[in-house]
């Protein structure tokens, strides 16, 4: 699986960008062993992997895009959209693992795979694909220091 959005990215978003690799790699797998068994064992088993990565690392991103990424976009280029969209994305990945810890089922882990690849898809091709072209690298950079200190890396 190569991204090539990776290589073309902006340091400052590389450690946002390693994660959504995760993110696309966490549905990747999900969807596969879903592919394989659906049994209640087998659910509950990717439910939990579903709800650790969120704690880990999802709860990590999402705060790091909300408290740095989203406002020095909305500073540089001004209310747009997308980022309503985007937080509006996060609150219902959120509320889909809340919704995982009570009642895991397979069609859950599915519309969670589903919203998060495309929620992802959409940051990488368009926000980010903005950020590049139309915030000042200077500017960029200040924030990108403080995204790389607060990044969690993790390895699959």
């Amino acid at each position: 699986m190569s991204h090539n959005w990776k290589v073309l990215r902006d340091p400052a978003l590389i450690p946002l960008s390693q994660q959504h690799h995760n993110g696309l790699a966490l549905c990747v797998l999900t969807e596969r062993a879903l592919g394989k068994d659906r049994s209640a064992e087998s659910v509950a088993n990717l439910s939990r992997r579903a709800i650790d990565r969120y704690e880990i690392e999802l709860t990590n991103h999402f705060g790091i895009e909300e408290e740095l990424l989203f406002p020095l976009v909305e500073h540089e280029l001004g209310k747009t959209a997308i980022i309503g969209e985007l937080i509006a994305d996060h609150r219902a990945i959120t509320h889909m693992i809340d919704e995982m810890r009570t009642t895991p089922s397979a069609s859950l882990l599915e519309s969670f795979c589903d919203l998060l690849r495309r929620h992802i898809r959409r940051e990488e091709n368009e926000l980010f694909q903005q950020i590049q072209q139309r915030i000042p690298q200077d500017v960029l950079r200040v924030t990108g220091k403080e995204i790389d200190a607060r990044a969690i890396r993790v390895c699959l």
